[in-house]
């Protein structure tokens, strides 16, 4: 089954973080402008110096050639780099959480870049708050008096802050569906909530703060046109650890699943190597809770990191494929033309 368009030799990653960046002349994730914008970034390790300042090793979408910037010392050295949304940098240090403005025009000096520091963690009963699973972020800007960082650890937990409003406190929230303990959390700016795959892909768990509070709300969700594939390929996804991420185009305001298939091949010597992606299937979230197998999803192109999943217009940037699907790991990049997938042969 060939399904990948292209994979790259792995790479090691150190400290790996991954971000988009931000357009031309706008805080927003797209500009009104209709020339070709900064493409997404994304920073593949941060690499300390000693005494020095560290180093942010960036890619851009496109590029096979990493750049790099300087980052304060206490950043690289001190604080550890957890995740990112919006083009902010998130790091934790002794149960603090701190959010760090990552300037990506390589031009811009980040040696003092702007940081908010948030409140202790507070850790619920039968929780963890040292593993986080990704961060997201309702607005480009945590100075936003609406704006909620959303945490998502590895377990039960999921907390949220509003770090602009002076008596803001931590959120949480205790997921008791085990279906959800591994998930990524992500924002829908479409319907302005945080949400949740469950494990399988039939559940989405939903938080909309401003309207109902820290009330979860459940939806349940029915693959459809699922395509015809022969045994082997069956067997092969069968064997596959399994993950699902949703992912919002905010320019035409479809919301996708992509269920993600990933193995972990053996060498000669029957030493196993790091997991590496087969397969992958995208499926449209339609009006009424169905989830709808494509290899058509137009102009747009994908990209599933550690952080916050995103989809862009590949027309808006240079050197960017429309319907493909960018798979950017911690030792993985992985590029998937949807339109050549085959299943049954």
């Amino acid at each position: 089954m060939s399904l990948l368009l292209s994979q790259p030799s792995t790479l090691c990653f150190r400290k790996p973080v991954f971000v988009r960046s931000s357009p031309i002349h706008s805080n927003n994730v797209f500009s009104s402008t209709s020339l070709p914008q900064t493409p997404p970034c994304v920073i593949m390790y941060v690499d300390p110096c000693g005494a020095d300042p560290g180093k942010l090793v960036i890619r851009g979408a496109g590029d096979s050639t990493p750049l790099e910037k300087k980052l304060p010392m206490e950043l690289t050295n001190e604080m550890r780099p957890i995740g990112s949304s919006n083009g902010w940098l998130t790091t934790l240090k002794d149960g603090v959480m701190g959010l760090q403005d990552i300037d990506l025009n390589l031009v811009a000096s980040d040696v003092d870049p702007k940081r908010i520091s948030l409140p202790p963690l507070v850790t619920l009963p039968h929780c963890q708050t040292q593993i986080v699973t990704n961060v997201a972020m309702s607005s480009s800007s945590p100075e936003d008096e609406d704006c909620v960082v959303a945490v998502k650890f590895l377990g039960p937990q999921l907390s949220f802050f509003r770090p602009a409003q002076s008596n803001s406190e931590w959120i949480n929230i205790r997921v008791k569906n085990p279906c959800f303990f591994s998930s990524p959390v992500m924002y829908s700016k479409k319907d302005d909530m945080f949400r949740i795959p469950g494990s399988g892909g039939h559940l989405i768990a939903s938080w909309d703060l401003h309207k109902h509070g820290e009330k979860t709300k459940f939806q349940r969700l029915q693959f459809r046109k699922i395509p015809n594939m022969t045994k082997d390929n069956k067997r092969l996804l069968d064997s596959c650890c399994k993950s699902e991420h949703l992912v919002e185009s905010r320019t035409t305001g479809e919301t996708f699943m992509v269920k993600l298939y990933k193995k972990t091949p053996e060498t000669w010597d029957g030493i196993a190597k790091k997991m590496q992606t087969v397969a992958l299937m995208v499926f449209k979230l339609d009006d009424k809770g169905s989830l709808v197998y494509t290899q058509d999803i137009g102009d747009l192109s994908i990209f599933l990191t550690k952080s916050e999943p995103f989809c862009v217009p590949s027309s808006s940037f240079p050197d960017m494929y429309p319907n493909h699907v960018n798979v950017l790991d911690v030792d993985e990049t992985a590029i998937v033309n949807l339109a050549e997938q085959k299943w049954n042969c």
